[in-house]
């Protein structure tokens, strides 16, 4: 595996839920060079910033119907208006927390350091439902229930209202999973999950399997290089979803009728964004490529970037948004990648990737500030 992976990313032993962290054994961290001062093609006006507490982990927020929903480290959970800045509700939980939020509006779930869902209603806790192992991806809610991924590679869905548990499919694979965010999410009436190393199209009534598409075959000599798990975010539009199996595959997959559109080679660690033309990602290195949606041919590729720990890149119109591991917002041409402008937050590294909430784009830093710009 490439060192770089090893240093960015930590380990889960299921048997033994010990961690593992790669970064003792590889190289020493390579230093970006010097950026430029940034271009100023636009001019984006900051309209509002708030705080929600610092978290080592990612907590990615999510936009939603004009809010944005966000989650700090320690525990606390808060819906924003994304044109003022201010708290439509916010929740202090008590427990340190594992995801960001999922919601579908009414109802907003979390899940803690704990292994516990938590389920949030007009900034009042409803209930809470022990899981079987940790998870570290966002629950999905819709259509009145709530879907859990655990660390064990297994679906969970729960009642929205009551927490009741409704069914699990569990896919057994490989002893060690990542410690990051894995792959959720609905597709017209197919729930879309990140199993190992495939996407599987589940029956969101009972968990049955409708199909399933290999992005990567595990492969290596030890258990952390075979390790081939999907991560989070993918880039979807309309049935097409493109995903990112870890160190080894960016793939684009049909989500309807469940097949194969195009599998490329990729060394990376951090999930894709992308528009109707392109499918964005960053190898492990920083280097930033981009696919075309249609074949998987690579459109451009930039290395301006390199070693700055990119997020997942955002896609807006006719450009992509990218964090940084300094708390820079990198504001990118989507014809090659050339630089609009870049923004600044409060130094420390944006984790996850932006989201776009009615004029706002927003970003959340590891220290667990949230900034908004009007949107151009």
């Amino acid at each position: 595996m490439n060192p770089s992976l090893r240093r960015i990313v930590a380990l889960t032993a299921l048997s033994a839920s010990a961690l593992l962290v790669a970064c003792s054994s590889g190289p020493e961290k390579v230093k970006p060079a010097e950026l430029p001062a940034p271009a100023r093609l636009m001019s984006p006006t900051q309209i509002w910033t708030t705080q929600v507490g610092g978290s080592t982990t990612v907590l990615a927020p999510m936009a939603f119907q004009g809010r944005v929903y966000l989650a700090g480290g320690a525990g606390t959970v808060a819906a924003v208006d994304a044109t003022s800045g201010r708290d439509a509700w916010r929740l202090n939980l008590g427990t340190a927390l594992a995801t960001g939020p999922g919601t579908d509006g009414q109802t907003t779930a979390v899940v803690s350091q704990a292994h516990q869902l938590i389920a949030i209603s007009d900034g009042r806790e409803v209930w809470r439902a022990q899981l079987p192992a940790a998870s570290y991806t966002t629950p999905l809610v819709a259509g009145k229930r709530v879907f859990v991924l655990t660390a064990d590679r297994s679906v969970i869905a729960f009642d929205g209202q009551t927490g009741a548990r409704l069914w699990s499919q569990s896919r057994p694979g490989e002893p060690l999973v990542l410690r990051q965010a894995g792959v959720l999410l609905a597709v017209g009436d197919t729930l879309v999950a990140g199993l190992s190393g495939r996407l599987v199209g589940l029956n969101p009534g009972n968990g049955s399997p409708r199909w399933e598409v290999q992005i990567a075959n595990s492969r290596g000599t030890n258990e952390v290089e075979r390790l081939v798990d999907l991560v989070a975010p993918v880039s979807r539009v309309g049935n097409t979803v493109c995903a990112r199996s870890f160190g080894s595959a960016v793939a684009c997959a049909d989500a309807e009728a469940g097949r194969a559109v195009w599998n490329k080679p990729a060394n990376g660690a951090v999930g894709v964004g992308g528009d109707a033309a392109l499918v964005l990602g960053s190898e492990a290195d920083g280097k930033l490529i981009a696919w075309r949606r249609a074949n998987g041919e690579k459109a451009w590729d930039i290395e301006r970037l390199k070693y700055r720990e990119l997020s997942a890149p955002l896609s807006l119109e006719r450009l992509f948004v990218v964090g940084d591991g300094t708390g820079q917002v990198h504001l990118l041409s989507t014809s090659d990648g050339s630089e609009l402008t870049r923004l600044t937050t409060d130094g420390s590294a944006v984790l996850a990737q932006p989201v776009l909430s009615g004029p706002a784009l927003v970003v959340q830093t590891r220290n667990g500030g949230v900034f908004a710009w009007r949107a151009q």
